[in-house]
């Protein structure tokens, strides 16, 4: 008598080698399925590698409250997310590879060696050993009418017909890097509910800044400053006056309110404080004595300190009869008023807005549209500050795709 065929082990695609690629076929691979990643670039994780460059920020350490809180609007949505991998989940995930880590004065959460290509190193033969394989320099173009997936290669083109697929294909900015925003043409056109893509964690232009500023002080810091938008509390911290613009932590935090001011209203206005740690009234104060023979650029460095960056914005910003004033000049030193007109172009952002809306998926991140087809990572339409979150978000919504496809396949067994 013959024997029974063994039947084979579901079969899956992965198209994206970034952390939530990994993160889902690690999942997979666990369960028992056989996984195959495809990625554009000649090696993966480059996105993750740039993050890691001047220190890998994993996540951050804060209060589940404050820490969703981050994610603002899609915060219903990426809380199921972070309740089964989170910060501290994370962590000890990353403690499993044998890679330490430790909580920075800011609170933000690093591997002890603060880089990213160990860890990498690590994951990437935990998930060979189990048997992942990985195919570089292969770029998904869409389904064919059959509904099998498409890929280009070095030996031309391919025709996958996995049993499921993940896109984890990251978001738009660094197309360099492999995350180009390709994908959103194949999808719309299967009927997928999408969000535009916009630039996020991004610099602002001006109108123009004067030669004097373009010249003496672009790439210049503005250290120990407060920014603040509309009504809300300022925040400290530090950005850098650029040739266009502004950029830097402390404007990427705010990129997001001040991204839609300018899509409502066509420009944004931030108010900087150049002085925090001195109340208006000591600053008028100092301000109004006498300052004989000496230049206002020279009181204003002896009295409160203001030179450089900081006396060349409070010039190009602040009319010249302000300076006759010394209240007028300490509400301005308080509070300078800085028009954003746009963003910089998308490809410079450190992440994007938009993607796949989260109403285009069930509950296990599948796409209504396209059972069996699911989708995770910076794709989805979700935001959130750098200092981790990016990065936890991307984690744990692979780790969900994967979860995901793997109760899908044993349902459909």
């Amino acid at each position: 008598m013959t024997q029974p065929s063994t039947p084979l082990p579901p079969h899956v695609a992965i198209i994206g080698g970034g952390p939530a690629g990994l993160m889902a076929a690690e999942v997979l691979s666990q369960a028992g399925i056989k996984v195959d990643l495809y990625d554009g670039m000649p090696s993966v994780g480059r996105k993750f590698l740039l993050a890691g460059v001047g220190g890998m920020n994993i996540t951050h350490s804060e209060a589940y409250p404050a820490f969703l809180s981050r994610y603002a609007e899609r915060a219903p949505q990426i809380a199921p997310l972070l309740r089964s991998f989170g910060p501290d989940a994370l962590c000890q995930w990353i403690h499993d590879l044998g890679i330490d880590t430790f909580v920075g004065s800011s609170g933000r959460v690093f591997p002890t060696d603060m880089k990213a290509a160990p860890l990498l190193r690590a994951w990437l033969k935990r998930l060979r050993d189990a048997g992942v394989v990985i195919h570089t320099r292969h770029r998904w173009l869409g389904w064919n009418s059959d509904g099998s997936l498409k890929v280009s290669c070095p030996d031309g083109e391919k025709t996958l017909q996995p049993d499921a697929t993940l896109l984890a294909l990251g978001g738009g900015s660094w197309s360099r890097l492999g995350s180009d925003g390709a994908w959103m043409l194949p999808l719309e056109q299967r009927g997928v509910e999408l969000a535009p893509l916009q630039p996020s964690n991004c610099g602002f232009e001006v109108q123009a800044w004067s030669e004097l500023m373009v010249g003496k002080f672009a790439g210049a810091p503005l250290k120990n400053i407060a920014i603040g938008l509309n009504d809300d509390v300022p925040r400290l911290g530090e950005c850098v006056i650029t040739a266009t613009g502004i950029e830097g932590s402390l404007i990427y935090a705010l990129s997001a309110p001040i991204r839609e001011a300018i899509n409502l209203d066509g420009s944004a206005t931030v108010h900087l404080d150049l002085l925090p740690g001195k109340p208006v009234d000591k600053i008028e104060a100092a301000l109004s004595k006498p300052r004989g023979s000496r230049s206002m650029a020279k009181h204003l460095h002896s009295q409160l300190g203001l030179d450089g960056v900081k006396a060349a914005l409070l010039r190009e910003v602040t009319a010249a009869e302000c300076f006759a004033d010394p209240a007028m000049l300490a509400r301005a030193i308080k509070a300078l008023p800085l028009t954003l007109v746009k963003t910089r172009p998308l490809d410079e952002a450190i992440s994007s807005a938009g993607g796949v809306l989260f109403e285009s998926m069930d509950e296990r991140l599948m796409l209504k549209q396209l059972p069996g087809v699911f989708c995770a990572g910076e794709m989805l339409d979700w935001e959130a500050p750098t200092g981790g979150y990016l990065l936890t978000a991307c984690f744990a919504s692979g780790r969900a795709a994967g979860l995901g496809m793997v109760e899908w396949l044993q349902r459909k067994a």
